[in-house]
């Protein structure tokens, strides 16, 4: 079916935005594969992902999601801030599939996405599993331009040792630590650790699953930036990105809910 689903363009992309909270406006996007079957439905990434990557498919669906997710943004010149950025996720077998530095080049020249738009997200998982390679390309990643995020940081080893080495410009704080920040002095310890380990390395700051005004005011208070989460919007297909930029020209409000 994930064969099938490849040739019959049953994918799609779908696009969750990253609010900088200074300024209330739109300061990325996150690409999130999306499996439209037309017999089950809608089929979670959690169920079809590891399939594919225990198929072998990872690699032809990774590199379609980022010629998809360079192709949209680029389309949306108009309306999507020129420092704004798409977010890619690369898994751990990706790495090895692809060189990835090539495919990036070949992408951004195909498509007209600038370098310095395309974020690639890895988690640490990716990372342990080829640290030495992955490290080796992410350094040629960022001499093109193109910026890294760790992903899902202290759900997985988070081993502070090859953080120093790690050529990223920034982490993101997973929605396990979110979800009680407020309530739970254990979560809000490890929130404000993360956070002073990032300020000292100099590395940016996203936190995921950011679904109440208490834990936006909270994150804003102990100085994260950006943020995403359902509080302001779901991932949503490209079309319904491109009228709520148009129509919003860019200004989120102040919190309110624009997932409908």
């Amino acid at each position: 079916a994930l064969r099938t689903a490849l040739k019959l363009d049953q994918f799609s992309v779908h696009y969750q935005p990253v609010i900088d909270l200074d300024t209330e406006t739109l300061c990325g996007v996150e690409a999130l594969l999306r499996w439209q079957h037309p017999e089950l439905g809608m089929v979670s990434p959690a169920v079809f992902v590891p399939l594919a990557e225990e198929r072998g498919l990872i690699g032809e669906l990774g590199e379609w999601v980022m010629w998809q997710a360079a192709r949209d943004i680029a389309s949306l010149k108009s309306c999507f801030p020129a420092n704004a950025y798409v977010a890619v996720n690369v898994s751990s077998r990706q790495w090895r599939l692809h060189d990835m530095c090539a495919l990036v080049s070949r992408v951004c020249e195909k498509t007209g996405l600038l370098y310095n738009q395309l974020v690639i997200e890895v988690t640490e998982q990716s990372v342990i599993a080829d640290i030495e390679f992955v490290n080796q390309q992410l350094r040629e990643l960022k001499l093109l331009g193109v910026r890294a995020l760790l992903d899902d940081f202290g759900t997985g080893y988070s081993s502070l040792s090859y953080l120093k080495s790690l050529p990223v410009s920034g982490l993101k704080i997973d929605r396990a630590f979110i979800n009680e920040v407020t309530d739970n002095r254990e979560d809000a310890a490890l929130v404000r650790a993360t956070l002073a380990i990032a300020q000292s390395m100099h590395l940016s700051i996203v936190a995921e699953g950011v679904e109440t005004l208490e834990q936006r005011d909270w994150l804003k208070n102990e100085g994260v930036r950006h943020v995403q989460g359902y509080l302001y919007a779901r991932p949503m297909p490209l079309a319904e990105l491109q009228a709520l930029l148009s129509s919003a020209e860019g200004v989120w409000g102040t919190g309110a809910s624009v997932h409908g």
